[in-house]
């Protein structure tokens, strides 16, 4: 039997052979499941066409004892899966490419020597395309070894530069890039058991394990992370995965398993966990603290916003925790940038002779003024989301015009329709606010009130 023969054909060779409607979105489905489970194997996993996945497992296979083992760990595992499957492992991905499919199940390239690997294969181990596999053959070349001896110039006059690109790739002697279906990270490392776990303070305790291990792995290179990743990996393939962040690159294990402990009640074990993985994101160098010598002096204030902050940002998300910055501009929605809480300092700094206010609405919303003065006093009555305030004190006017010399401000955006008079007004609550009139009086259209932010 082989792929594209008629039902009729297999029938009469097979006749209780079961067959199925092809299902090319299931298949495709099914085929990124799988590259998802492998990441129990490799950090870096690419689907291949329709049928096939390539793991770089680079740095990962002593987790295993060894290149060896790993391949049969991994062909068992989906054996019993009913995932019947081929492996090779080879310095190339053409290489494995070609001994996962021509070559002896499970082979295993040495190192450098692909070359002499994959020689007494078919061409068609090379990927070269259908009109070359056919035509190769007929001139005689029926083994890989056989076209890596012809002269190149020959190869890519007769079959094309891809034919010669294919068999550098086999070789490596060009690179071949793979679209990993998750970014890359050599920060990896995992966890076996071997019996599944369920109970939720062994998820606890294997979860800090895992990052005990990689942030030692972190700390012998001089390095720290950003983002951590602890993948739960249950026994039916399903894997669950916990992130956690960092306001600053960091390495404590504790620390970690703190950020990650509130979050396990989204693990569903199953029958159980079998293995669980950890990986490091934006990983930077990171310099070692020394203690400080004076016992007595109290943290920083970063030292000390640190944990909080971390518990802030995995608690209600990366986004939602900011800082306020200044941003050279006078337009008041450009002079502020969100930055992270704990990021250096801008080089920008605050006017203290134009106070801003603590809290400035993304897009300023329309009041009702009563009793303006003309021509440069604020109102003494306004009106804000259906509620009167009577306006007791008022600083101001601060013109603001827009900045007409930036790229991308329009004609009609400037002029004098568009200048703002701001006025800090405090009513006779205690409420202060920040409320700009829009246009000059005299004009052709009537001055607009709006209000901006709101002072503490």
């Amino acid at each position: 039997m082989f792929p594209g023969q008629k039902a009729a054909d297999a029938l009469a060779l097979v006749p209780n052979l079961v067959t199925a409607d092809h299902d090319p979105a299931a298949d495709r489905a099914a085929l990124e499941a799988l590259c998802d489970w492998c990441v129990r194997f490799s950090p870096a996993v690419a689907i291949d066409g329709d049928d096939g996945l390539f793991l770089d497992i680079t740095g990962t296979d002593h987790l295993w004892g060894g290149e060896a083992a790993m391949l049969v760990d991994l062909v068992s595992r989906l054996a019993r899966w009913g995932v019947p499957a081929r492996a090779a492992i080879a310095d190339t991905a053409g290489a494995a490419w070609a001994l996962a499919r021509f070559g002896p199940d499970l082979a295993i390239a040495p190192p450098g020597e692909q070359r002499d690997a994959i020689a007494t294969l078919p061409v068609a181990a090379l990927r070269l395309g259908d009109a070359a596999e056919a035509q190769l053959p007929r001139l005689g070349l029926h083994r890989v070894g056989q076209v890596v001896a012809l002269p190149r110039a020959q190869l890519a006059k007769r079959f094309g530069l891809a034919a010669v690109l294919r068999l550098d790739q086999a070789l490596g002697q060009a690179t071949e890039a793979l679209t990993f279906r998750r970014p890359a990270s050599p920060w990896f490392d995992r966890l076996a058991f071997f019996e599944p776990i369920s109970a939720p303070e062994d998820l606890a305790r294997v979860a800090a394990d895992a990052l005990t291990l990689i942030c030692a792995r972190l700390e012998a290179e001089g390095r720290g992370a950003k983002r951590f990743e602890v993948v739960f990996h249950r026994l039916d393939g399903r894997s669950f995965p916990v992130r956690v962040g960092l306001a600053r690159i960091g390495r404590d294990a504790r620390r970690l398993a703190k950020l990650v402990k509130p979050k396990l009640d989204m693990v569903d074990p199953g029958f159980g966990i079998e293995v669980v993985t950890v990986h490091a994101f934006a990983v930077e160098p990171m310099a070692a603290a020394q203690e400080r010598l004076d016992a007595d002096a109290e943290a920083s204030a970063d030292e000390t916003l640190a944990p909080l902050i971390d518990r802030l940002v995995n608690r209600l998300g990366e986004s939602r925790v900011w800082r306020a910055d200044p941003f050279e501009s006078h337009v008041p929605e450009r002079s502020v940038v969100r930055v992270g809480p704990l990021d250096p300092p801008a080089s920008a700094r605050w006017d203290p002779d134009r106070p801003r206010p603590v809290r400035l609405f993304k897009r300023p919303e329309a009041i009702v003024a009563i009793a303006a003065e003309l021509p440069d006093y604020p109102p003494r009555l306004f009106t804000w989301r259906g509620r009167s305030h009577r306006v007791r004190r008022a600083e101001g006017p601060e013109r603001i015009g827009q900045e007409w010399w930036r790229a991308g401000v329009a004609q009609g955006e400037t002029g004098p329709g568009k200048v703002r008079d701001y006025y800090r007004v405090e009513d006779d609550a205690g409420g202060r606010f920040w409320i700009f009139r829009q246009g000059l009086y005299g004009g052709e259209d009537a001055p607009k009130w709006w209000i901006h932010g709101l002072f503490g």
